[in-house]
């Protein structure tokens, strides 16, 4: 198979980087992780988001956007941990929603955004992890992060609804949409042997690719 890029998508909490770090490992590719972007707004941020949540987006979008270009250029098949798309459509449109970027500003980001993402070459793929709110919080529970102990039930909400509007018009790439709820490929290799194999079939340009509760049963024995 020719080189291929893949981005693995979805909310907090959901596995994408245990997803990326075994898809990985099974394809013999690449896992690319978001490197940690020293973002000089963020303390700002922090304690005024009104005033700096726009500034603090440009940043970590061209962090993102830079990051995208290197691997579309890679001569190696890569799995990312998070696509570019995910900081313009989930994040800086849930700032905006929520009123801590104004519509001016917001109005400049989303011309700067569209106007790259015309130019930026897309992955092969993006694997949506789709959860619902009781699996997410579960999974936050078991990997015990200090930092997410304060992730709200509303919040996990309006993130997934963003990001359900955003693969619902999703079109630059071919989308592999995962039952998150119904596959645990940590406990089950049959499920991450499902993934794969659906991955797989994507790739090959099969366009109808679903997971059937039959074959996601019968993964699991």
């Amino acid at each position: 198979m020719m080189k291929k890029f893949i981005a693995v998508a979805g909310n907090i909490g959901v596995g994408k980087s245990t997803l990326v770090e075994m898809l990985s490992a099974k394809l013999g590719w690449q896992p690319f992780y978001e490197p940690e972007a020293k973002n000089p707004y963020l303390a700002d941020f922090y304690r005024d988001m009104s005033a700096w949540s726009f500034h603090s987006q440009i940043f970590f979008l061209a962090h993102r956007l830079r990051a995208h270009l290197q691997l579309s250029r890679s001569p190696h098949s890569v799995v990312q941990d998070r696509s570019v798309y995910e900081d313009a459509e989930i994040f800086a449109r849930n700032l905006y929603l929520q009123g801590d970027i104004q519509p001016r500003d917001y109005q400049t980001y989303r011309d700067l955004y569209e106007t790259i993402i015309e130019f930026l070459p897309p992955p092969d793929l993006v694997i949506y992890l789709r959860a619902s709110v009781p699996t997410l919080l579960e999974r936050i529970s078991r990997r015990g992060r200090d930092y997410e102990r304060a992730i709200s039930t509303e919040y996990l909400s309006r993130l997934n609804r963003l990001y359900e509007q955003w693969i619902a018009n999703f079109s630059l790439c071919p989308v592999l949409t995962v039952p998150a709820d119904d596959l645990d490929y940590v406990a089950h290799e049959g499920h991450l042997n499902l993934i794969v194999a659906k991955v797989q079939e994507k790739l090959t340009g099969k366009e109808e690719v679903i997971f059937e509760p039959e074959e996601v049963a019968r993964a699991a024995d």
